[in-house]
């Protein structure tokens, strides 16, 4: 995707609401559509809401952003645990007291250990889910009785 697309497809309004963008055409089509028959109007209405220029299109886009957005958290994250995990290149604030600041550091770090590991049985949890329902269609599939052919007539 180029620059100038991912730029129009992120248009927004000075409230932060996403811009319309409706071509002056579609107005006066609309106008002339509900002088002429209000119907035919109340159709035009009605296609320039649920279309692609009102911004009302499938999930696809938000999934999109999404995948993206965790994309970059992620890269972001990685590059915060170069850094002593968040605190900036000196490691975190320290309270003064030695012992507490290591016990943190060691409960910060068996947290994110423990995180990692709940992520991992998690697609482990998905991967088994999806495994075992592709099985369940394929003993379908294969259990299945089989279309009556027409014979073929000598």
């Amino acid at each position: 995707m180029s620059t100038a697309e991912r730029y129009d497809e992120y248009r927004y309004d000075r409230w932060g609401r996403p811009s319309i963008r409706i071509h002056p055409a579609w107005i006066v089509l609309l106008i002339l559509g509900f002088i002429v028959w209000w119907p035919v109007g109340l159709a035009i209405l009605a296609f320039t809401f649920w279309s692609r220029n009102m911004g009302c299109h499938g999930g696809e886009r938000w999934q999109r952003k999404m995948a993206r957005m965790e994309e970059k958290m992620g890269r972001m994250r990685e590059r915060m645990q170069g850094f002593g995990g968040g605190f900036g290149p000196w490691g975190p604030p320290s309270s003064g007291n030695h012992a507490f600041d290591e016990y943190r550091t060691e409960t910060l770090r068996r947290l994110e250990e423990e995180q990692r590991e709940f992520r991992d049985f998690l697609d482990r949890l998905r991967f088994a889910k999806d495994k075992q329902e592709f099985d369940q269609f394929m003993a379908e599939r294969r259990n299945r009785p089989a279309p009556d052919a027409p014979q073929p007539q000598s």
